[in-house]
């Protein structure tokens, strides 16, 4: 059984291009796993969605069945293979912040390590004011600082429940190679 690595990070972080670099920097052999891709996949054979960003619009109880059922089908791939799961730690919805690890899908994928990457505050509102790919709540400074606390703690959270060890990668900027590095080492450690 390969190790299990969750990259974590708000939107805008940049945690997906730091991973993709990340990739091309180690000679570690894994795949990526978009756990918001496998959750879109199912709620769409379901017709519950037909975007991406409806996700987090669905009730409560069907996000929570789609996320159960994500983690089930990532833990059999991490079965035979080193897995990187690129997800978000938490989900900002309209009744509050949605876990995006929550207990079920943690056993369901056993992760050995919990990456957060951060920029920020300024970078990252910056960031999603250029992204036209998405459908994003305005957030200003403070709200997107506000999301930052409640990942790191929802990260920690996640860390007590499974022995998974918590690292902070910065991703600052015309700092992607630093960033890079930093995941590249711990991928490979």
């Amino acid at each position: 059984m390969g190790k299990v690595i969750i990259a974590t990070g708000i939107p805008g972080s940049g945690k997906t291009t730091v991973l993709g670099a990340a990739k091309e920097r180690t000679n570690e052999k894994f795949s990526v796993v978009t756990f918001g891709t496998v959750m879109f996949d199912m709620a769409k054979k379901k017709k519950l969605v037909k975007h991406r960003d409806e996700l987090r619009m669905l009730p409560r109880q069907k996000q929570r069945e789609i996320q159960k059922l994500a983690g089930e089908k990532i833990a059999s791939m991490a079965k035979s293979e080193t897995i990187v799961v690129d997800t978000h730690c938490t989900i900002k919805t309209s009744s509050g912040y949605l876990p995006g690890l929550p207990e079920w899908v943690l056993h369901a994928i056993k992760p050995d390590i919990i990456l957060i990457v951060e920029s920020s505050a300024a970078e990252i509102a910056s960031r999603r004011g250029r992204d036209d790919s998405r459908v994003r709540d305005d957030e200003d400074e403070e709200d997107i600082a506000l999301h930052h606390e409640i990942n790191r703690a929802n990260a920690t959270a996640c860390s007590i429940l499974t022995g998974a060890t918590v690292k902070i990668i910065y991703n600052y900027d015309n700092h992607l190679d630093a960033a890079a590095r930093d995941m590249a080492e711990i991928i490979e450690g």
